[in-house]
């Protein structure tokens, strides 16, 4: 994908995200399919996911490369980071740590989409003033599949929060 059609999906799934949050009776919002997060935790998770990687886009495009290094290889294709990513929640990989997200109330959820948006947003405009080569010569730190380029962890946020979503509507069939 070129940069731009990143920056238009990662807009385009978190609204979808938001939107269907958004679209949630209190019931719906708190409700826990067994043990399985809520809406309200999921809303959360995806917060706590994308906030770290604006702060990241904020740092000067070289203090990536002097902590992590920069690639050594092309970039995965978007499929292809979907499929090593499945690989790893197959093999058990979860959230942990501070990607983990506590109770979160009904009255937090106008609240939490609106920062969500707004996250995105800023990551947006960030992954914007990198060049094409600069998202596939950088690398950051992922917790679950290790040194990513940065066009593979922007395909991971895309793919993420359309997952959080899918398992959002899949609690509340149930």
């Amino acid at each position: 994908m070129t940069k731009e059609e990143i920056i238009s999906e990662l807009s385009k799934r978190h609204n979808f995200f938001t939107a269907h949050i958004q679209s949630l009776n209190e019931k719906d919002f708190m409700f826990s399919n067994n043990g399985k997060w809520t809406a309200g935790q999921q809303l959360d998770h995806i917060l706590r996911s994308v906030s770290p990687l604006v702060q990241a886009f904020m740092l000067p495009k070289f203090v990536p490369g002097l902590l992590f290094g920069k690639a050594n290889r092309p970039s995965k294709s978007y499929d292809e980071l979907v499929v090593k990513y499945k690989e790893k929640l197959a093999n058990g990989g979860v959230a942990t740590g501070a990607f983990v997200p506590p109770a979160i109330s009904y009255d937090k959820k106008e609240k939490l989409c609106k920062q969500v948006n707004s996250k995105v947003e800023k990551l947006c405009k960030q992954v914007n003033s990198f060049s094409e080569q600069q998202l596939d010569e950088y690398i950051l730190p992922h917790p679950l599949l290790g040194k990513l380029t940065v066009k593979e962890m922007l395909y991971f946020t895309m793919h993420h929060v359309d997952q959080h979503l899918e398992i959002t509507k899949r609690n509340l069939k149930k």
